[in-house]
């Protein structure tokens, strides 16, 4: 009954998040606004699928991050239109 539990409350949630994770990274495109982990905010302006990699425009220039540094959570949050005026 135990493994039950722990099955349901915290490996199928954890399986959730890392499907939803993947699809996003899988999804990015050229032009779209991202954050990174880091806290720093660009857009990408190139995307390499054989090395797994983007190239993100800040302010400062532009710089080569792998795609998983990219957060999801943060950019589906940035990229959602605001309701506030």
């Amino acid at each position: 009954m135990l493994f039950v539990v722990m099955i349901v409350f915290f490996i199928l949630p954890q399986m959730r998040r890392q499907k939803k994770e993947r699809n996003f990274v899988n999804a990015l495109k050229k032009g779209d606004r991202v954050i990174m982990k880091s806290g720093m905010h660009g857009k990408i302006s190139e995307l390499n699928d054989q090395e797994n990699f983007c190239i993100i425009e800040t302010g400062a220039g532009k710089i080569k991050f792998d795609r998983s540094a990219i957060s999801s959570e943060l950019t589906m949050r940035l990229n959602k239109p605001s309701t506030k005026k």
